[in-house]
C-alpha cells in the first residue's frame, strides 16, 4: 500500500508511517505535495550548473567529457564532488542523443546497381577493396601506393573479375578520384570521368564523415587486415607474392555462405552476371604516360633508372606506361621496348635494341713504325707475339722488333712464323728466345699436356684376309 491510500485508510500521519514502515514527517510531506500537486523532484548541487551543461553539450553534439567540463562549472558556482558531476553530464549526453538520434536504414540493394570501393593500408602496403553490394562478391588487391592510376587499375581488374560493370561505384572522398568539392557535390577528376565514360558507370561518393553510407566495404577491410595481412605477413616488397594471396583468398570467402546474405556470393553474382554492364572490347586507359627523347646511348630515363630503346629511335620521342611492375615505351602509339621496373640506378639492356649481346672489348694492333708494319705483315701470329710481350711487361720490345727483322730476313717467312707459333705457345717473347729457336731447327721438342693423346706413326706391313687361314685353302 503507497502512502497516499495508507493516509486515506487511517486519516493520521502517525497510522500511515506504521503502516507503510517510515517516518509521519515522509507522510506528511507526501500528502501535501499531493494536495498541491506538485511533483516531488529531490534537490541535487549540480542543479544550477544544469543548464551550462546543457548548452556545452547540445553545442559539442554530445561529444565533450565531463572532465573539460568541470572547470567551467566550477567557475559557475558548482561546489560538489567530480563523481557527482559525471552523473549530471552522462544524464544530460542520455537526453540529449535520445532527441537528436540520427537514425538508419539498413541497406536495400539491387542486383547490377552498386559496387562500393575503399582502400586500407598497413605499413607501406596498401590493400584495394571492393564489395558487389547485391551478391557480397569481395575483391581485393595489394598494391604500393593508392596514386590515381592505380586505384584505376584496381578497378579495372576488378570489373574483369566480376565479368561485368556494376551501374555506378560508391567511393569515399579519396583524393585520388576527386578533383573538388563546391556545395558539398564532389566533382571527379578529368581521369576518373574519362574512365568512368570508358566502361559506362556512373561515379558516387558518400557524404562528408560518413563511413556507415558504404559500411559492407569498410568491414571487408578490416577482415582482409586480420584475415589475410597479418597472418601471411604480406609484404610490399614482393607484390606478386601478395596478389597471388589475394586472388586464393578471395576465391576462398566468396565459395563460402555470407553470414549477412544466407548464400554464397559466387552462386549469387551468376545471377547477377546478366544484369551488369558489358566490359568494352579494350581496357580503359589507367597508366599516366610520360614523353622522353631517347639519347645517344639509345636509352631513355624513367625513375633515376635507364631503359634501352632500339638504336634506330636515337633522338626520337617515345612514351612511357608503367603498368603491373612493367615499363612500356612506345613510338607514334607502336610499343618498341618493355622492360621490368628497375630500381634507381640500375639499367635494363636488351641486346637486341644495339644489334645483339656485347662483345668483349678489343685492342686491336695498330703498326705505324716501318719496323711494326714489317713484323705486322707476318700474320696474326705477329699480333699474338705483340699482345703476349705486352701482357708480359716486355719493356724492350720496340727495340727486339729491329732484331726480329733480321732474323726474317736471315732465316724467311716460313720459319720465323714456326719460330714466334714455339715462343707464343711457351711465353718466350726476347728476340734473343725466337733466335735460340731458330738455332735449333726441327730438333726441338713437341711437349704435349698431361692426358693428352699420343699420336705415333706406325711402320705399314703387308695383312692378309682371315679367308686365307680356312681349312682347305689354298696357301
Amino acid at each position: 500500500m503507497d502512502i497516499q491510500s495508507a493516509y486515506r485508510e487511517v486519516g493520521t500521519y502517525r497510522g500511515a508511517a506504521a503502516i507503510c514502515a517510515t517516518t509521519p514527517k515522509t507522510v506528511k510531506r507526501v500528502v501535501t505535495a499531493a494536495e498541491l500537486e506538485t511533483p516531488l523532484e529531490a534537490a541535487h548541487n549540480y542543479d544550477e550548473v544544469r543548464e551550462v551543461v546543457e548548452q556545452r553539450v547540445e553545442k559539442t553534439n554530445a561529444r565533450i567529457s565531463a572532465k573539460r567540463l568541470l572547470p567551467a562549472a566550477r567557475a559557475a558556482g558548482y561546489i560538489g564532488s567530480d563523481r557527482n558531476f559525471r552523473r549530471l553530464v552522462a544524464e544530460v549526453k542520455v537526453a540529449w542523443r535520445a532527441d537528436n538520434h540520427r537514425g538508419r536504414r539498413p541497406g536495400v540493394w539491387t542486383p547490377g546497381d552498386v559496387l562500393a570501393i575503399d582502400w586500407g593500408a598497413i605499413g607501406p602496403l596498401h590493400v584495394f577493396c571492393a564489395v558487389l553490394a547485391w551478391s557480397r562478391v569481395r575483391f581485393v588487391m595489394f598494391a604500393d601506393n593508392e596514386r590515381s592510376e592505380t586505384t584505376l587499375s584496381c578497378l579495372a581488374a576488378c570489373f574483369e573479375y566480376l565479368g561485368g560493370v556494376p551501374k555506378s561505384v560508391l567511393a569515399d572522398r579519396m583524393g585520388c578520384l576527386k578533383g573538388g568539392v563546391v556545395a558539398n557535390v564532389v566533382i571527379p577528376t578529368s581521369a576518373y570521368v574519362t574512365f568512368a565514360s570508358h566502361y559506362g558507370f556512373s561515379p558516387d561518393f558518400c557524404e562528408a564523415a560518413d563511413p556507415e553510407s558504404k559500411g559492407l566495404v569498410e568491414n571487408l577491410v578490416g577482415y582482409v587486415k586480420s584475415d589475410a595481412m597479418i597472418p601471411d605477413e604480406l609484404v610490399v616488397a614482393d607484390l606478386v607474392a601478395a596478389n597471388e594471396r589475394a586472388r586464393s583468398w578471395c576465391a576462398e570467402v566468396n565459395a563460402r555462405e555470407h553470414s549477412e546474405i544466407r548464400a554464397v556470393p559466387l552462386q549469387r553474382l551468376e545471377v547477377e552476371r546478366p544484369l551488369l554492364g558489358p566490359l568494352p572490347s579494350l581496357r580503359g586507359e589507367t597508366a599516366k604516360r610520360v614523353v622522353r627523347i631517347v639519347d645517344r646511348l639509345s636509352c631513355v630515363r624513367f625513375g633515376s633508372a635507364r631503359y634501352s630503346v632500339p638504336i634506330a629511335r636515337i633522338g626520337t620521342r617515345v612514351e612511357l606506361v608503367v603498368r603491373d611492375g612493367c615499363i612500356e615505351i612506345s613510338h607514334l602509339g607502336v610499343r618498341v621496348a618493355l622492360h621490368d621496373v628497375v630500381a634507381p640506378g640500375e639499367t635494363s639492356i636488351t641486346d637486341d635494341h644495339y644489334g645483339g649481346p656485347r662483345s668483349l672489348p678489343r685492342r686491336a694492333v695498330r703498326p705505324k713504325t716501318p719496323a711494326e708494319k714489317a713484323f705486322c705483315a707476318l700474320g696474326p701470329v705477329a699480333e699474338a707475339f705483340i699482345k703476349g710481350a705486352a701482357a708480359a711487361g716486355m719493356t724492350t720490345l720496340a727495340a727486339d722488333l729491329d732484331e726480329l727483322g733480321l732474323l726474317h730476313a736471315a732465316h724467311g717467312t716460313e720459319a720465323l712464323v714456326a719460330a714466334l707459333e714455339r715462343a707464343v705457345a711457351f711465353g718466350r717473347f726476347r728476340a734473343h728466345d725466337v733466335s735460340s729457336i731458330l738455332a735449333a731447327g726441327k730438333g726441338v721438342a713437341r711437349p704435349s699436356r698431361p692426358g693428352e693423346a699420343l699420336i705415333v706413326e706406325l711402320p705399314f706391313v703387308p695383312t692378309r684376309s682371315l679367308a686365307d687361314y680356312a681349312i682347305g685353302a689354298d696357301r
